[in-house]
């Protein structure tokens, strides 16, 4: 992507994101993508030395450490930023916007894929953590402060500690649609459906005393 086609996505996600030189200059998102891209191409052309370096330039500049050896697809926008980790073997696809905090980390000693793999169109919330080698499927919504350990199914919404999951009815959710503090709770849903059920239970035992009573 172009300079002025980062610039355009980071006015479509960030309602903060001011006029376009301030994003240029203050944008530290952004400028972890861009120095992210000409560290992958040191890293491709196998100068890992000066790859890394580069990165660690940017963790430092950012706030944002992006393994050089990452695969990260097209519109990839990081809001915010600070503490945000991507791992060596992540696989990012296109459209994937992720909040400070985030981290794609890796699980145990082993070589090889380690990281997670992150398809298109997913929004992960602030200080979410995805780990091992896992899938978070397309048009999914990553909950803030959520610990996702198990793959998750594409166009469903991720919440809690351990990370749990309901889909969508095979509804995907716009990639465009942030509103991540809306996302619904699984857990808490199930706690609604018990009390529903118990409120139903007490009212048929009611009923069934008054009828006892009346009898007697």
């Amino acid at each position: 992507m172009s300079i002025s086609s980062d610039i355009r996505l980071a006015r479509e996600r960030d309602p903060a994101a001011g006029s376009g030189l301030t994003i240029f200059l203050t944008n530290q998102g952004l400028h972890a993508v861009w120095a992210y891209r000409y560290a992958h191409w040191l890293w491709r052309l196998h100068l890992r030395l000066v790859a890394r370096l580069t990165s660690q330039w940017t963790r430092f500049a950012t706030g944002i450490e992006i393994h050089p050896g990452a695969k990260i697809g097209r519109g990839f926008f990081i809001d915010h930023g600070m503490g945000v980790v991507v791992g060596e073997t992540s696989i990012v696809g296109d459209n994937v916007t992720i909040y400070q905090g985030v981290t794609l980390g890796g699980t145990g000693k082993d070589k090889g894929k380690r990281h997670p793999t992150v398809e298109s169109d997913v929004v992960i919330a602030a200080g979410a953590k995805v780990l091992g080698d896992i899938t978070i499927g397309s048009g999914s919504n990553v909950g803030a402060g959520a610990v996702v350990i198990k793959s998750v199914p594409p166009n469903s919404t991720v919440v809690g500690v351990p990370g749990r999951f309901v889909v969508h009815s095979g509804r995907q959710i716009p990639s465009t649609d942030l509103h991540h503090e809306r996302l619904p709770d699984p857990v808490a849903e199930m706690f609604r459906h018990l009390e529903r059920r118990l409120d139903s239970l007490d009212s048929a035992i009611t009923e069934v005393e008054g009828e006892t009573g009346n009898g007697s």
